[in-house]
């Protein structure tokens, strides 16, 4: 590594219950291309079941803490008092970074002037790749992480993968650990409001699994239900703002399943057949989680 500067990193993982893969994802940030004296890996357990920190303890460049308080944001928020580092790194539990995953990011952080934010590519595989369940195509076609969409849309990067400065988050604030979903896009904004710049990088790169079953696909649909629905709460809606949002909710899906024909990724007729299910069932969810929340339900943890 040539001309590398010399800035100490913090590599920010908050983990519920997924111990199996975080060893996966602590070997990746353990066999970096950058200095291990420049960089650090907090494992922010969030309450989980299962013994994380056993895991954690077995990876040099690893330090381990605990978050009782449920919520990501709210595990990130904890590393990130924790951090030594003037740059903070994010990824989830569930992700492989690739081996320069940190000198890359560093590098296009490092570029950019008054840079606020760096979102790199979130790519997807399958568990096996020549035989994707219908799940897993599903959740490729619509329910990917387009990270420079976001960036460029809306403002904000998905926190799998992202760099930031720490004196960003002195500026902007911390993530708003009442969330359980939709933190990342709110703090996004915030930093684009700031006048920050925000910039993608295709070459910051880290794998994340596809859900793979019904049961996965449920869990993570519930969550982004509920994040949706903590935002539009936190704005006091009106009475007209819930009603259309409710009219939204149970509006039958009748484009979306017209598309479900024409999208080139399905091959044959019982492709299309199973993705319309999945979809369906997608819109089940989303009615059951809304209703349940609109009667009083929090939200739920992914």
């Amino acid at each position: 590594m040539n001309n590398q500067p010399n800035k100490f990193i913090t590599v920010i993982v908050p983990v519920f219950n997924d111990s199996k893969k975080l060893k996966l994802c602590l070997n990746a940030l353990e066999n970096q291309t950058y200095p291990k004296h420049l960089y650090e890996v907090i494992v922010v357990d969030n309450a989980s079941e299962e013994d994380i920190k056993s895991v954690s303890v077995c990876f040099a460049q690893t330090k381990f803490c605990y978050e009782g308080c449920p919520g990501s944001y709210t595990a990130r928020n904890k590393g990130i008092s924790l951090a030594k580092g003037e740059i903070l790194a994010f990824t989830d539990s569930d992700c492989i970074p690739a081996s320069d995953w940190i000198e890359k990011g560093v590098n296009s952080l490092l570029n950019i002037p008054n840079c606020g934010l760096v979102a790199g590519k979130i790519d997807l595989f399958f568990q096996n790749p020549d035989r994707p369940t219908s799940v897993e195509i599903f959740e490729s076609i619509y329910l990917n992480f387009p990270q420079q969409e976001k960036l460029q849309n809306l403002h904000y990067g998905m926190t799998a993968n992202i760099f930031t400065f720490r004196h960003i988050f002195d500026d902007v604030g911390y993530f708003d650990g009442t969330l359980k979903s939709g933190g990342d896009r709110q703090w996004g904004q915030r930093v684009f409001a700031a006048g920050y710049k925000q910039v993608y990088a295709d070459d910051v790169r880290v794998a994340h699994p596809a859900r793979h079953s019904l049961s996965q696909l449920r869990k993570r649909v519930a969550r982004l239900t509920g994040g949706k629905f903590d935002r539009m709460m936190s704005h006091n809606p009106s009475t007209t703002e819930i009603v259309g949002d409710l009219v939204e909710t149970f509006k039958p899906p009748f484009r979306s399943l017209y598309h479900a024909w024409t999208i080139e990724e399905l091959k044959n007729i019982q492709q299309k057949l199973q993705f319309i299910f999945i979809m369906l069932f997608v819109r089940y969810v989303v009615i059951v989680e809304k209703l349940r929340l609109y009667l009083g339900g929090n939200s739920q943890r992914g």
